[in-house]
């Protein structure tokens, strides 16, 4: 188990994965041949009854569905590697998604668009740089969360004003734009982050000195956007929430209203262009960068 464990990362390395994914796929896929073992199965056999067992086993435990369905999908990416190696005839982790872990919710659902003054209020009471460059980076650039605790220093070039992304399935281009007014609060957290000495090529690293978390984004903005309304902690409503996702929202709400072209918002959000035409139309992106420049909403702080 450890040897293939070891193949396993290593796959994941040649793959170009960051070091904080490549830990957490590390982790669920040891986790579930831990259970197997404990069964006596071999976990590359992956027999319907322990995948269900599995999933029985983390619901007891009151996971999330969300996480549920992480963890699966990691497993699952175990599974497609053992099928390239010739171990496995199928991979059995799509079929019981579409069956146990399929999601059903509306695709519109509530998100709060707030005002760009809104969104000035928020990082204006702010007061740790760290965390003002965090809202800076999410409100400007509309990056995932995930995507951003994964950005590494080397990732901002500031020279080009350039944010260089890590590679994931969900984004086709791997650049996003720095304003000058986000580049000036990321190179005052930096100064910061230099005192602090830590050996971590993070961007954003934690009071430990530590890769900074996705949980421990969603608190920050979470605090954020309560310390000016914003963010309800107490409300099972969607809508009352502020979430990091929220900013991505925020961005392309008001660079559409602003007038930018929709096909240029789509290349800044990583979209995938999936109609035929889309084959014959190559963006320059020197081109949408102006664009964005121009239409992207100045927050003043």
């Amino acid at each position: 188990m450890e040897k293939e464990l070891e193949e396993y990362r290593r796959h994941l390395e040649l793959r170009n994965f960051s070091p904080s994914t490549i830990t957490v796929l590390y982790y669920l896929v040891r986790r579930y041949m831990a259970f197997c073992a404990a069964r006596g199965s071999n976990p590359s056999e992956a027999r319907d009854e322990d995948l269900m067992e599995y999933l029985a086993e983390l619901r007891a435990q009151n996971m999330r569905p969300v996480c549920i369905r992480k963890t699966f999908s990691g497993i699952s990416g175990y599974f497609k590697w053992l099928q390239r190696q010739n171990k496995i005839v199928q991979n059995p982790i799509p079929a019981m998604q579409e069956v146990y872990l399929r999601e059903y919710k509306p695709d519109n659902r509530p998100r709060q668009i707030i005002s760009i003054r809104d969104a000035a209020r928020m990082i204006s009471a702010t007061m740790r740089v760290r965390d003002r460059a965090i809202l800076y980076l999410l409100f400007t650039t509309g990056i995932r969360r995930n995507e951003l605790v994964t950005l590494d220093v080397e990732d901002v070039d500031f020279e080009k004003m350039e944010v260089h992304l890590k590679p994931t399935a969900k984004r086709s281009n791997k650049t996003v734009f720095l304003t000058p007014e986000c580049a000036r609060t990321i190179k005052k957290w930096l100064k910061v982050r230099e005192g602090m000495r830590t050996k971590s090529p993070a961007l954003f690293i934690s009071s430990k000195n530590l890769r900074l978390s996705p949980s421990g984004v969603d608190v920050k903005v979470a605090e954020a956007g309560e310390r000016v309304g914003l963010h309800d902690p107490k409300s099972l409503r969607l809508e009352d929430k502020f979430t990091p996702h929220c900013c991505r929202h925020w961005l392309v709400t008001h660079l559409l209203r602003a007038g930018m072209r929709r096909e240029y918002v789509k290349w800044l959000r990583g979209d995938v262009m999936k109609e035929a035409i889309d084959i014959y139309f190559h963006i320059d992106p020197e081109d949408v960068r102006k664009e964005y420049l121009a239409y992207v909403p100045q927050l003043g702080v």
